[in-house]
């Protein structure tokens, strides 16, 4: 609301300006036709008084010389032709056309301010030189005269013109952008809603997969092996408890998305938590790190979730009893490396699985490569290559 009245306010005030500058423009036209007309002695007293109402009516003009310019232009012209036309006191041609021939082209109407100025120009060359003023001096005084005030008035206007039409192109460039600033940030927030949504489902479906192998584990053990249970139950406890510090991580960063906010160990430094739940599974599983230094954080990020989708498959789905995982720097990329002797992910019919899709989605948008099926020993293979550094 308060906005809207801001708009109808400013453009109240932008009108009043304008027509305070007509006003003024009118009277000074008018004032300055009749100062002209006054200062001149050789015509009897009693024409002056008609020649006067030349002065209001070139005055008068300018009101509606925004809305009519070409139509003020023919007007000023004829009105010059027809003054002189009575005889009335010399005004010359420039003074009454000024303001007219400035409007034209401050609303572009250019051509038709140069056209009537070239006319005033030519016809009142035409009948100074047939009163046998010398042409010595008509070329030399007041035909330049003449030229440089129509000249200058035309080039005025245009100017202003050209001048309003950058502030308003700047204007407009400013807004679209705003605007695409706007977009802009709206991807952003679209696409981190995205990461974590795949985050989300990457530590969920971990998490819940070991919960359902160790609770098999202690369901089966029960009655026979408490040592068993109590190392089940202590699985399930750790993951759920890592589980919920994560979310709780997330929600702070979904409540203040300008923060660095710590999102627990995910990166190169908690592949050793996961391959322990894996190992606690009943999956023997052979971890080897070989990298020069850290990771770019959406890198460590992604060698994590890889290997974490990757574990959670073969938890769920391989059937395997063995597994490894290699993470190296191989000449200046980054190469991960699960192997299994399982069967593989279950088929998903109309495609692959979504965890697989994902860390697909995850290592291409990172301008790397993955491939994940069947190894030339048997089992199954997930390999992603990605680079060192992100180029900035």
């Amino acid at each position: 609301m308060t906005h809207t009245t801001d708009l109808a306010t400013s453009g109240t005030g932008d009108t009043a300006d304008r027509r305070l500058v007509d006003l003024v423009l009118a009277l000074a036209m008018t004032l300055a036709v009749a100062v002209v007309i006054a200062a001149d002695r050789q015509d009897a007293e009693h024409d002056k008084p008609l020649a006067y109402l030349f002065a209001l009516a070139f005055g008068a003009l300018m009101f509606v010389r925004r809305r009519f310019p070409r139509l003020v232009l023919v007007l000023t012209v004829l009105s010059i032709f027809v003054y002189y036309a009575f005889d009335f006191p010399p005004i010359g041609i420039a003074l009454p056309a000024v303001a007219a021939l400035y409007s034209g082209a401050e609303a572009d109407r250019t051509r038709w301010a140069i056209g009537a100025g070239l006319v005033l120009i030519g016809v009142s060359s035409y009948f100074r030189i047939e009163e046998g003023l010398p042409t010595a001096y008509l070329l030399s005084y007041e035909l330049l005269t003449n030229v440089a005030l129509v000249a200058a008035a035309i080039a005025l206007g245009a100017s202003v013109r050209l001048r309003r039409e950058s502030q308003f192109h700047q204007e407009r460039l400013r807004v679209v952008m705003a605007e695409e600033q706007a977009r802009e940030a709206e991807r952003r927030v679209q696409a981190e809603r995205v990461r974590i949504a795949r985050d989300l489902h990457d530590v969920v479906g971990h998490t819940m997969s070991v919960i359902a192998v160790h609770g098999n584990v202690a369901a089966e053990a029960v009655g026979r092996d408490d040592e068993a249970v109590r190392r089940a139950l202590d699985q399930i406890r750790q993951a759920t408890n890592a589980t919920i510090n994560e979310l709780r991580s997330t929600v702070k960063i979904l409540r203040a998305p300008g923060t660095d906010v710590e999102r627990g160990a995910i990166g190169v430094a908690g592949l050793s938590r996961l391959v322990d739940g894996a190992r606690e599974a009943g999956i023997e599983v052979e971890l080897a790190i070989d990298l020069p230094g850290t990771l770019d954080g959406a890198i460590d990020a992604a060698v994590y979730r890889v290997v974490q989708e990757s574990l959670t498959n073969v938890i769920r789905h391989s059937g395997a009893k063995h597994a490894s995982v290699v993470v190296r720097a191989d000449g200046g990329r980054l190469e991960i490396v699960i192997r299994d002797d399982g069967r593989g992910p279950a088929p998903v019919p109309g495609g692959p699985g979504t965890g697989l899709v994902g860390m697909r989605e995850r290592v291409t948008m990172l301008g790397g490569q993955f491939f994940a099926g069947r190894g030339e020993d048997g089992g199954f293979v997930v390999r992603a290559v990605l680079p060192m550094r992100l180029d900035v």
